[in-house]
């Protein structure tokens, strides 16, 4: 019975990919949630008729890496076109905050964990989005298609490309007590 006990237990630890970091170390549970989550809320300051300067949040698929136990290299890739909405905002602004959380893993209905709960973890990254440069394409293109095939078949006519989001602030919520601040270098020194 000791030994199912275990094995159930080890389940709820991998259900999101692997052992969840504990909460005092902040920097490697920001990397581990990214790792772990196939896509964001990304939000730009709208250049559109009517909303012009407010807020505005939209859905991406982003990857860091390869899904798997490797860790990835904890920059968030996108695959954009300009036809997108979003992709216009950025086009006058490029400051942007990106929120990824466990929410979208089975680790939080497994723990029956709300997604506003914080044992929930939740990365919110502030920074720009930028166009990768050609010797950077091809690890976008691997992190990006070896999570969501699905994109390669995607219009070629709605000239897509490789985009970036380049962290200047990292905030953590994966536990109660308030938001944990990591810097970058914090973020790009760990692996989760």
């Amino acid at each position: 019975m000791a030994g199912l006990l275990l094995l159930g237990a080890a389940v709820l630890l991998l259900a999101a990919g692997g052992a969840i970091p504990p909460p005092e170390e902040a920097a490697r549970m920001a990397r581990f949630v990214l790792h772990n989550c196939d896509w964001g809320a990304l939000a730009t300051l709208s250049t559109q008729e009517g909303l012009r300067g407010r807020p505005f949040a939209n859905i991406f698929s982003l990857s860091d890496g390869p899904p798997g136990p490797s860790g990835g290299s904890g920059v968030p890739y996108f695959y954009l076109t300009d036809m997108e909405i979003s992709v216009q905002d950025l086009e006058i602004n490029a400051n942007a905050s990106l929120t990824v959380s466990l929410a979208q893993t089975p680790y939080c209905k497994k723990h029956r964990y709300d997604p506003q709960n914080p044992l929930c973890a939740h990365i919110i990254f502030c920074g720009s989005i930028v166009k990768v440069n050609d010797s950077e394409a091809g690890l976008a293109k691997n992190a990006l298609f070896s999570r969501h095939p699905e994109m390669e078949s995607w219009p070629k006519d709605h000239n897509w490309f490789f985009a970036k989001f380049n962290i200047t602030n990292i905030w953590v919520l994966d536990y109660f007590g308030g938001l944990k601040i990591v810097t970058p270098e914090e973020y790009y020194s760990v692996k989760p």
